[in-house]
């Protein structure tokens, strides 16, 4: 377990995504370890959102807060689930190289990414959980954390995509300049290397635009069935003057709930 969080410590400070790292055009990251660190994160993150049932003190808190907790990551695994082969497709119009292994190991580490900002929130939504008994306003705060997770963890997959592109195509980029001395040649080598962050964007390269297109309108794909799963998933939190329910009825959509809840608190 603690080879897995160093793995996510390595994707979250970008030595995982590096020039170096991504050199071969594959992740190294473990795949099935970090799922289980998902899991944790999103059980975390579930838990947190559970303190304003538990708070709230009804009848059927603790299995609303159990629910809550089994949803939050059922959520990320299952959009990944729904949206990996229309990337995968993506990917290869583009005539990127890029392999269905690596796809998987990519996409893996950008839910990791979601996942680390959603716990890292977490306390957030646990303290405002015991100050407010506001339905719609949990509602809302809950929204706009999974949004912010949301965004981050896309930027994470797309310049990493955008590397992987750009090396695809300027491998020579990556190879040390050589310097002759006397007769020989040596590689000359940086002794401070600049160090890339994940969200970094590379300097002196850039994919060419019909591919960042593509790639930006998958983002959004990701992001409509992202919502929808949501609200097919939901409640995620329970009404204090409801009784528990597993599924909501099927009807509406996300952001008509989104904007039924906004009005609810401006009244």
């Amino acid at each position: 377990m603690l080879n897995w969080l160093r793995s996510l410590d390595r994707i979250l400070r970008g030595e995982a995504t590096s020039p170096l790292a991504l050199k071969n055009n594959e992740l190294d990251v473990p795949v099935w370890g970090l799922c289980v660190v998902i899991d944790a994160l999103g059980l975390l993150y579930g838990l947190c959102m559970g303190v304003f049932d538990l708070a709230a003190g009804g009848r059927d808190a603790w299995k609303q807060t159990v629910s809550c907790m089994i949803k939050v990551p059922a959520l990320f695994l299952l959009t990944l689930l729904v949206t990996m082969p229309s990337l995968y497709v993506f990917n290869a119009m583009v005539g990127s190289r890029l392999t269905l292994r690596s796809m998987a190991r990519l996409l893996v580490a950008a839910l990791a990414v979601m996942l680390a900002v959603l716990a890292s929130i977490g306390p957030i939504v646990a303290f405002f959980s015991f100050t407010t008994t506001s339905y719609s306003f949990m509602i809302l705060l809950n929204v706009l954390v999974f949004s912010i997770a949301g965004c981050l963890g896309m930027a994470f997959l797309l310049q990493s995509l955008h590397r992987m592109t750009v090396f695809q195509t300027f491998d020579e980029a990556l190879e040390p300049a050589l310097v002759s001395v006397g007769e020989n040649e040596i590689p000359l080598v940086d002794p401070e290397p600049q160090k890339t962050g994940p969200l970094d964007r590379m300097k002196g390269h850039s994919p060419i635009r019909s591919v960042r297109g593509i790639f930006q309108i998958w983002v959004i794909v990701f992001g409509l069935v992202g919502t929808q799963m949501a609200w097919v998933l939901s409640p995620f939190l329970g009404h204090p003057h409801q009784a528990f329910i597993l599924f909501r009825p099927t009807g509406s959509n996300f952001f008509q709930g989104v904007l039924d809840n906004f009005n609810n608190l401006m009244r």
